[in-house]
């Protein structure tokens, strides 16, 4: 009784008493199945075709045999470090990912430009310090020597001329009374008044006067210098992966009058430069910013204000340009449009004009059927002659 053979590529027939050492032809390793490829481990012949790789012939010699191969081993896994049992199938875990946010899903997420905002940390460079010292020793010369000259002429009644200070001159002794006021400038900003230094808003005019002066120091009767010059600067911004840099071009900045003020919306640059210039602006940001991961760098030539962004995206553009209000003008225009527009629809809907005659146009008019009752006859040509 013949007996079908197992071994790996064999599959023939055979009669058990004659079963030599030699009469079966297989393959000992195991089929392999990778990047398309079909082959056997034991050797090195690839294929692609799945009946080529049944033809393989077996590339070791022995008997055959009639037992079946045994199917390889899996990992038995009973229980987890913890002691839980996983030979049950568990739900099956749910992965979301999540993507740059939209921009119009970014504009319901955002933030109020009304938060409190916070001072930014700054960093002073050695160069910045250095620069700021030899500065601050020959302006020190210039004013005591104007100081000398300005003290001999003082009037008896004149006001303080620092900002905040409603203190006047009497005499001598008012030169040893201290002097509150506020050494920053005032700055009035979507209906609301403050002043740079302490950042005290209010919306009535009044009391924005009557804030208390938060630094002292000595009167000042006649003006040294001309006040300080609020300019413009010149700044550009530029983006990583993660952080927003604006770059203002101011040289020698003074880092104790100067501050940037943030919230995660906004942006409030205060920079006095060059003894009296003052760069002031109020940005609206495009995105969104993390406060506590900002800071600010300043140096000889520029200031850097690094800000962290909160999402990882690009921006398009450094500040959020403002909403357009419609005014009285621009919303007469529309109605004038859309009067137009209504105008031009109902004459395109209107019917066209029915023919005045029925059935089908007549035929034109031929020469000979042409109406000669106008014209003069033979006869009478002859009595015109």
């Amino acid at each position: 009784m013949s007996e079908l053979c197992y071994n790996p590529g064999c599959g023939l027939r055979y009669e058990p008493h004659s079963n030599a050492g030699d009469a079966c032809c297989y393959h000992p390793g195991v089929p392999i199945f990778h990047d398309a490829l079909k082959g056997w481990s034991c050797c090195k012949k690839k294929t692609i075709d799945f009946s080529e790789f049944l033809a393989i012939p077996g590339c070791t010699k022995g008997h055959h045999s009639n037992v079946k191969q045994p199917e390889p081993l899996k990992p038995d896994i009973t229980c987890t470090k913890d002691g839980a049992d996983d030979t049950k199938p568990g739900p099956a875990t749910e992965y979301i990912l999540k993507g740059p946010k939209s921009a119009e899903k970014m504009k319901k997420e955002r933030p109020s430009s009304e938060e409190p905002t916070v001072k930014l940390p700054q960093r002073v460079t050695k160069s910045l310090q250095e620069s700021l010292a030899k500065l601050s020793t020959s302006s020190r010369k210039t004013d005591t020597n104007k100081e000398d000259n300005v003290k001999s002429g003082v009037i008896v009644g004149t006001m303080c001329k620092n900002n905040g200070c409603k203190k006047a001159f009497q005499g001598p002794e008012s030169d040893r009374e201290t002097c509150n006021f506020h050494p920053g400038i005032p700055i009035f900003h979507e209906g609301l008044k403050y002043w740079s230094c302490c950042r005290i808003k209010t919306t009535e005019f009044d009391e924005f006067l009557e804030q208390p002066g938060c630094a002292k120091g000595k009167h000042l009767w006649t003006k040294i210098d001309s006040d300080k010059k609020l300019v413009g600067c010149r700044y550009d911004w530029h983006q990583t992966g993660g952080m927003v840099v604006l770059t203002v071009y101011a040289k020698t900045s003074n880092p104790e009058h100067s501050h940037v003020d943030a919230n995660q919306t906004m942006l409030t640059i205060h920079i006095v430069f060059e003894k009296d210039k003052v760069f002031h602006k109020a940005l609206n940001l495009w995105g969104v910013v993390d406060t506590s991961k900002s800071f600010v760098n300043m140096g000889p030539t520029k200031v850097e204000i690094n800000l962290q962004k909160l999402d990882p995206v690009n921006w398009a553009k450094f500040e959020l340009p403002p909403q357009k209000v419609e005014g009285k003008d621009e919303t007469r225009e529309k109605e004038q449009k859309e009067e137009i527009q209504k105008e031009e629809k109902a004459k395109e809907n209107k019917p066209l004009a029915q023919e005045m005659f029925l059935g089908d146009e007549p035929p034109p008019l031929e020469d000979d059927e042409s109406d000669d009752s106008l014209r003069l006859s033979d006869t009478d040509d002859e009595d015109f002659d």
